[in-house]
């Protein structure tokens, strides 16, 4: 699956998250979360876990 980065961060944005608030609330380090969102395609497991620490469904942050 591809996310769509820009998606991402607008919703860090309306969090006012940086990456390293991303990291953590994934729960993983910040250098970990920029390979995943530097990443073409992703697991289906990162997907629900990016969405479930973002608070939205998987559908708002997966390209179409």
């Amino acid at each position: 699956m591809k996310l769509d980065k820009d998606k991402i961060k607008i919703l860090m944005a309306r969090k006012c998250w940086k990456r390293s608030d991303l990291a953590k609330a994934y729960g993983v380090s910040p250098s970990r979360i920029n390979i995943i969102l530097g990443a073409a395609e992703v697991s289906t497991v990162v997907v629900g876990r990016m969405a479930a620490a973002l608070g939205v469904d998987v559908t708002e942050i997966i390209e179409a």
